[in-house]
């Protein structure tokens, strides 16, 4: 019994002496106590000097280092984010006691390199990647179309890129937390940033659009992006010209009213309104209104087709506006040229 009793005061006694090595390896300096040889931090020799020393050498040989900005040679500009910025902290004090504690523990003839008390925020560093990210940014190009009076021409899109706004909060975090390595970063741009509209949504998007040549009074009507068909037209005698530009089908009516225009031309009809299918009405069976009472519409006056006779309206075949009229929805592209 009692050679059991001696075993285990052996073992707790050897637990207490493990137990204790460490807290005895980090205890605080002891007067006159100086750091070990083949001790470092950073680089930075701090073999045979006093805690205090060794603050010093650290603050006065790797303060102003710490402290360097970080610099982003991004495509196209160039952005700093200052340490002070990063609330970048170096603990001196803290680093030459680490310095310490591992010269305690340290076999002859070995060496260490121990750790810098460094910290930063990573919020502002976020910050900070996802601005040089926004400000780098090259938008996307939505595909579009171009219209002339004879053809509808794609224009493809083209994808945007921007930096990795995560990689490279990562890498100034690194660089951050490195003071002997670079603080200039090249990123480049590596996130493909897609079109919302492209080449094949170009034929839905434009379903139907129709082009007015004045000068050749021709009416041509494009189904997804494809010739369809023509019809002569007349279109605005001089001085009632029919307006040029890009509009867009506003209204469609059947029958239409006549709302007559506070005109001189209009004689003692204007103001008034003509009901649809009356025969002073000159807005025969269909109306497609387009912009400011300029509209496309039948005519009885079908000698005047191919010519440049109305106030402003683009005049058709009655037969015609019948056939164009159910082929041309609200909201159609219309190209005056």
């Amino acid at each position: 019994m009692a050679k059991v009793r001696a075993s285990l005061l052996a073992v707790a006694v050897t637990l207490l002496a493990a137990i204790a090595a460490p807290a005895a390896s980090a205890a605080g300096p002891r007067p006159g106590e100086y750091i070990a040889a083949g001790v470092s931090a950073a680089g930075v020799d701090l073999s045979g000097a006093t805690p205090k020393v060794a603050e010093e050498r650290l603050q006065a040989l790797l303060g102003a280092k710490l402290n360097r900005d970080v610099v982003v040679h991004a495509p196209g500009r160039t952005l700093r984010l200052k340490a002070s910025d990063a609330k970048l902290s170096f603990d001196a004090a803290r680093t030459a006691r680490r310095a310490l504690y591992a010269g305690r523990r340290l076999a002859p003839g070995q060496t260490v390199d121990v750790g810098l008390a460094l910290s930063h925020a990573r919020l502002p560093v976020r910050a900070f990647a996802q601005r040089v990210a926004r400000e780098t940014r090259v938008a996307p190009r939505n595909a579009t179309v171009r219209i002339t009076v004879r053809h509808i021409l794609k224009r493809r899109a083209r994808a945007g890129s921007e930096i990795d706004a995560t990689a490279l909060a990562a890498a100034i975090d690194a660089a951050l937390d490195q003071p002997r390595g670079s603080r200039v970063l090249r990123p480049q741009r590596a996130v493909r940033v897609p079109a919302e509209i492209n080449a094949n949504d170009l034929p839905r998007i434009y379903g139907t659009i129709l082009t007015v040549d004045r000068d050749n009074f021709r009416l041509r009507l494009f189904k997804r992006l494809k010739f369809s068909k023509s019809y002569p037209i007349a279109v605005g005698a001089a001085g009632h010209d029919t307006p040029p530009g890009v509009y867009a089908i506003a209204d469609k009516q059947v029958n239409p009213a006549w709302h007559v225009p506070n005109s001189a031309w209009a004689g003692d009809l204007a103001g008034q309104v003509i009901p649809g299918g009356a025969p002073n009405n000159p807005l025969k069976a269909r109306w497609l209104g387009i912009a400011d009472g300029v509209g496309i519409h039948g005519t009885a006056e079908d000698w005047s087709i191919g010519s440049r006779a109305s106030h402003g309206c683009i005049r058709m075949h009655v037969s015609d506006v019948l056939d164009l009229y159910p082929r041309v929805p609200v909201g159609s592209k219309v190209l005056i040229k």
